[in-house]
């Protein structure tokens, strides 16, 4: 069993204290080097309770500590041959389809049925989405321009994370059930290799209220990530995905190794690892 602790807040007091609670283990040095001083340890154990193991993660949350358990050894980032990110929420800041309808005054309204559908509330992805964009009828186009310049940030540590895995050889994709209008950019910016979203309808320069197309659900979104890996002649198992909401929850289960990033609680329970309070570059924490 090996437990990796990561985080910016991590000092020796801290380990030491992490130490009393797993009842033994030393901790090692493990992964990247950040200011000069390890950003993640290594305990090494034959086994745990599970009450230590519950301990543990309440640790963490109190102390703004990640936490990742592997039963075995801790894998390579090299072991995989493809990186998949959800878009919104996870490799940018902001939900775009919320930013994109505050410029028509109906964010409120978007927003609350976005949250509903990402907590796995609204089971039927498709007209969850159908709902919003009928809310952004008649709306400007030149408002996509404005969210994409003015609002959308990167999450932190994406930059390092998508460079790290090319520099690994893996391919990277984007699969998010937002709109093309940010998902091409966001490929052309980051030099990703596949991206699938959405199509919004557009009238005289103007939304039209509609998706056009196949809409990317949870369903599509699994078979994106399987078509990709086909594509590339490796297993499911090579891949590593990341999301946050409940239409992520598919694609992560074909993974070899899924992280919930900053994750809605229906999320973070099902997948390998949650990252509550690193970047996503704490991904480069754990992976050897």
């Amino acid at each position: 069993m090996n437990l990796i602790l990561h985080g910016a807040a991590l000092d020796a007091d801290q380990l030491r204290k992490a130490q009393a609670l797993l009842a033994g283990p030393v901790p090692q040095p493990h992964g990247r080097l950040i200011g000069g001083r390890p950003h993640a340890w290594r305990f090494e154990f034959d086994a745990i309770a599970p009450a230590q193991r519950a301990a543990i993660d309440t640790w963490c949350q109190q102390h703004q500590v990640d936490a990742a358990w592997f039963d075995g050894e801790v894998p390579a980032l090299g072991d995989y041959a493809l990186l998949a990110m959800d878009m919104d929420s996870t490799l940018v800041t902001i939900e775009t389809i919320d930013e994109v309808a505050d410029f028509c005054g109906r964010k409120a309204q978007v927003a609350a049925i976005t949250e509903a559908a990402m907590r796995g509330e609204i089971t039927d992805y498709s007209e969850s989405l159908r709902r919003r964009v009928a809310l952004l009828a008649g709306l400007d186009a030149t408002a996509l321009a404005r969210v994409y310049e003015e609002r959308m940030k990167l999450s932190p540590g994406a930059k390092a994370l998508v460079a790290a895995a090319q520099a690994a050889g893996l391919k990277t994709l984007l699969v998010s059930g937002g709109f093309t209008f940010f998902t091409d950019r966001l490929r052309q910016r980051l030099n990703l290799d596949f991206a699938r979203s959405n199509t919004l309808g557009m009238r005289d320069d103007a939304l039209d209220g509609t998706v056009v197309g196949e809409i990317v659900d949870a369903d599509v979104k699994a078979r994106t990530v399987a078509q990709v890996c086909e594509q590339l002649g490796v297993p499911t198992s090579r891949a590593i995905v990341m999301g946050d909401g409940a239409n992520d929850l598919k694609m992560m289960k074909l993974a070899g190794l899924s992280v919930a990033f900053r994750a809605k609680p229906v999320v973070r329970a099902q997948a390998s690892l949650a990252f509550d309070h690193c970047g996503l570059d704490g991904l480069l924490d754990i992976l050897r």
